[in-house]
This record gives C-alpha cells, structure tokens and sequence, in this order.
C-alpha cells in the first residue's frame, strides 16, 4: 500500500437540528464551510493532497464549493436526514463517489480551529504509521481529558469519600473529534466506516479540538479564533462558563 492519492473529503449537510444551518455558520471572513475549503486548498497547494470533495445535499453547500473550484457529490436526501439510512450506509454512499482515489481524508468543517499545520502532522504519521509500517489502520483526531465521571448511579473512574483523589492523579481519557479521519478508501468500503479497530489516536489540544454541536461550542470557537491562540483562550473558555449563552453572543 503507498500514499499514491489522497482526498479530502468535507461532509455538510442542510438538516443540522441543534443549531441550524451549522455549517454555513459565520466564522472568520466567511462560513465554517468555506473555513475548512480554504484550509485543505492550502494543504492542495502543497501538494499535500491531490483532490477535495464536498458532499452534500444542499445545492447552496454545493454551490460554494463550485465557487472555491473543488469538487462536488450530490448525496440524495435519504443519506443526509439521519433517518433514513444508518451512518454507516452514509459512509459507504459518500466514499464509493469518490474516483481515482486510494486514500481519505474525512474532514468534517465542525472543527474550525483544527488546521492546517493538524492536517500535516496528522498526514506524515499516516504515511509513516498506516501506509509504511501498518503498526495502525487509520488515523483520528482525539482530545485529552480527565474528569470525574458517573454513570446513571455511582462513579465510574473515582471512589467517593477516603478514595477521592485530585483530578490530576484520574485515569487519563480521550474523546473521538471531528478533526479528521484517515484511511484507505477500500479499508472505509470494508470497514462501512471512516476508522478502522486499531486507529492511531492524534492528540490535539482542547482549542484545536474544539467540536461545535452546541450554541456554546461555537461560541467558545469564534473566542478562540478571534484571540488568536495561547493562554488567553483558555481564559476565554474558562471564563464562558460564568456569561448567559446571549452575554456571550454579544462578545463573540
């Protein structure tokens, strides 16, 4: 197997139900769709990648992909409503309409702070990882975290009372983002799904791996993104957690 080509593929759809219209969102100069266009344009003009794709159902989202000149699949209705078809049945649709391709770059534009200089490293431990050594079959973005969890009844990493002990010393977890996903295309096809078992985890930070779904998700990213990066974003987060979603919305 080598790394021969590779494309990103940007998946958006029109029926976004917790924030509509989330993928035309306005980020930066533009959209959260044109942001991630924008990004794997540079890493094309890197020579990086050799194509994008933008799957959509929306002649809109599909229209400004035409616009930024990548490529476009038109996916029927039944495999954007999340009801009709299970994701894996949408995985295989999007993944079978990508030609002259031996290798996928899933990259959802939900994770706007996720970039490019990501996408690099995240591209070199492919090849080095996936394609030369086959020590993994897929790569993905995951964050870090360590927190004190609870199932429906009691707690699941920690003992309550004399057992307590400071977040720090709790079992390190990673969380799954939608930075990116990597794979052989015929791996995807096998596996009707964009990871396979044994998937090389790509730590990123918590800015970087900021995954909007919610109001305050996007928030916390137009904040970071407008600051730019370092300690400050961090203060920024942490101190969202004391504002109204409107408070914040003013600010952001």
């Amino acid at each position: 197997m080598s790394l021969n080509k590779i494309t990103a593929v940007i998946p958006v759809r029109a029926g976004s139900k917790r924030l509509v219209n989330k993928n035309l969102l306005a980020f930066g100069s533009s959209n959260l769709l044109e942001h991630k266009i924008t990004q794997l344009k540079e890493l094309k003009s890197l020579n990086i990648i050799d194509d994008i794709v933008v799957s959509s159902d929306s002649d809109l989202m599909l229209d400004i992909a035409k616009t930024h000149k990548v490529k476009t699949h038109k996916r029927a209705d039944e495999f954007a409503d999340e009801v009709s078809k299970s994701f894996s049945e949408v995985i295989v649709n999007v993944v079978s309409n990508i030609q002259n391709t031996s290798h996928i770059l899933w990259a959802p534009c939900v994770c706007p702070l996720c970039g490019v200089e990501n996408f690099k490293n995240a591209l070199e431990i492919y090849n080095q990882q996936v394609i030369k050594t086959q020590n993994y079959d897929s790569v993905i973005s995951v964050v870090n975290f360590q927190q004190y969890l609870w199932d429906s009844k009691k707690p699941i990493n920690y003992v309550l009372g004399k057992g307590h002990v400071p977040s720090q010393k709790l079992p390190h977890y990673q969380t799954v983002v939608n930075g990116f996903y990597i794979a052989p295309k015929e791996k995807m096809l096998q596996w009707e799904y964009f990871c396979g078992t044994n998937p090389y985890r790509l730590e990123i930070s918590q800015v970087e791996g900021i995954d909007i779904d919610t109001e305050f998700d996007y928030i916390c990213a137009k904040a970071c993104y407008r600051a730019g990066g370092g300690g400050i974003v961090l203060i920024i987060i942490n101190t969202a957690c004391f504002f109204s979603s409107q408070n914040l919305l003013e600010v952001a």
